[in-house]
């Protein structure tokens, strides 16, 4: 492996370590793109993007990029409580989503109006043409330089939801690129520059978080709803004190086993495709 200290951009070669999957196989890892103009995030649920690249987004935001959220389905079985209120539950996510985005975004609260929410069912996102379509509509109207995303090939990954996402995403930017897809959009095509999937089987490219771990841990206990179930905060602990240090930490390590596929001290792994 070459020194750790290297600029943006320079190519590092790896024997092992990756942090997901058990492919030990060389890899050539690239560190930090140039920071997009725009960037669009799509996730399957309320809460998936910060955990995925929250800390990404909110260094580039810091850089001056506009950054989007795209999630797919209203998180309506984001709950233990078998007599849930899921209308309340669901627009209760959507305004968690929004929190969470302007803690991501720096912006003052009111102002955030880069949150997109297609509204499928919970457990039911689907790659299908209708949601291919819709999907195809946000990027052509976002125009983002970078898209990020679930990867769809992640090994043993248990919820389908994050798989369809996966999918559904890669098939619309294919959409969005093409003049022949969906014309009755009215929309001129749109290639984004580059594809970062997180929680990718074979992470090749990480972005230096250093100094935003703080950010992300903010940006994720923004989804109260998801205190118990989904951060593992007993009680549904409102992400104060202990509990908020013992969140935060696992978070932190999270950031460094990434971090280390590039020998950096905390980063965001991601498998980048950049000929799109």
């Amino acid at each position: 492996m070459t020194d750790p200290h290297h600029p943006d951009g320079e190519q590092v070669r790896l024997v092992s370590g990756l942090p997901t999957g058990d492919l030990l196989d060389t890899v050539t890892v690239t560190v930090d793109l140039p920071t997009p103009s725009c960037a669009l995030a799509i996730g399957a649920h309320p809460d998936d993007i910060e955990f995925g690249a929250g800390a990404t987004l909110a260094k580039w935001s810091a850089a001056g990029c506009h950054v989007h959220h795209l999630v797919l389905s209203d998180g309506s079985k984001g709950s233990w409580d078998p007599d849930a209120d899921l209308d309340l539950l669901v627009a209760a996510r959507m305004q968690e989503c929004r929190e969470a985005a302007v803690r991501i975004s720096g912006s003052p609260p009111g102002t955030e109006d880069r949150v997109h929410f297609l509204g499928r069912v919970d457990g039911e996102l689907a790659d299908d043409v209708d949601t291919r379509k819709a999907v195809a509509r946000v990027l052509r109207t976002v125009r983002p330089d970078v898209v990020l995303g679930h990867d769809p090939w992640r090994r043993y990954r248990l919820h389908p939801d994050h798989r369809a996402a996966g999918f559904v995403t890669i098939a619309a930017l294919v959409a969005a690129r093409d003049p022949h897809f969906f014309p009755q959009l009215g929309l001129e095509p749109h290639r984004p520059s580059g594809l970062l999937l997180w929680e990718a089987d074979l992470a090749n490219h990480v972005e230096r978080t250093a100094g935003y771990e703080a950010t992300k841990v903010d940006a994720l206990l923004c989804h109260h709803s998801q205190l118990e179930t989904t951060m593992g905060l007993a009680g549904g602990d409102a992400g104060m004190g202990t509990g908020r240090e013992e969140f935060a930490s696992r978070i932190a390590w999270q950031l460094v086993q990434q971090g280390a596929v590039a020998g950096l001290d905390s980063g965001e792994a991601f498998h980048l495709i950049d000929q799109l």
